[in-house]
């Protein structure tokens, strides 16, 4: 009777500390999320400042202030040259030791993200990085942690969502989503894909899968 009833404590005693385990978790991954996301408004803040104003931004301000351009004839202009050029470097820019490639912008989901040119686990814990490819060549692949303020959500896109993306020197791209994948974790090739300008992705929760988004550019 009495080993029977120690039995009994000690389940509770475990079950008790398993369930602490399991807050203690929760409440690390909660704090570690809101870092992340305190981290990745910082560095948006500070690479906006560095970035020039992009073409609407600069209609915006034409429109607030009143002030219209004077018309003007203008010359047909030269092609960019990341066009002329799609396997130049992407230009970055240094904020406290790590480089950024540019912002990406999700509308629907209310997301602007500063995106690091390289990716490595501690740096995903600051912001989304670049995989592979770049915004010039296609075959563009970001990835990202599943922190709500990083990709958590980007499960929830549908086609036809817009994502944007801005190199540090105001080049501003825009991608249309056409579909969502959910891929095993090993499945790297399949992640790159040739057929897809762009490519989102992040771990599940678990771990044993990862959310893919592909998209297309816009002409």
């Amino acid at each position: 009777m009495k080993s029977s009833r120690k039995c009994g404590i000690v389940l509770i005693v475990l079950g008790l500390l398993c369930l602490a385990a399991a807050w203690t978790l929760v409440g690390r991954n909660l704090l570690e999320e809101r870092e992340a996301g305190k981290s990745a408004n910082h560095v948006l803040t500070a690479l906006r400042e560095t970035m020039p104003l992009t073409s609407v931004e600069i209609v915006n301000s034409q429109e607030e202030s009143s002030i219209k351009p004077e018309s003007q004839e203008q010359e047909p202009s030269e092609l960019p040259d990341y066009v002329v050029n799609p396997e130049m470097e992407m230009p970055v820019t240094q904020i406290e030791e790590n480089g950024y490639i540019g912002v990406l912008e999700i509308p629907s989901l209310g997301l602007s993200l500063p995106v690091m040119g390289e990716w490595s686990y501690s740096k995903l814990q600051i912001s989304p990085c670049r995989y592979s490819g770049s915004a010039y060549s296609g075959n563009f692949t970001i990835a990202g942690h599943n922190y709500n303020t990083h990709f958590g959500p980007i499960g929830n896109l549908s086609a036809g969502d817009q994502v944007i993306f801005t190199d540090v020197e105001g080049r501003t791209f825009l991608y249309e989503v056409q579909t969502v994948e959910t891929l095993e974790a090993t499945a790297i090739e399949d992640m790159i894909s040739d057929e897809w300008d762009l490519t989102l992705f992040t771990c599940t929760l678990s771990g044993e899968a990862r959310i893919t988004v592909r998209c297309l550019k816009v002409q």
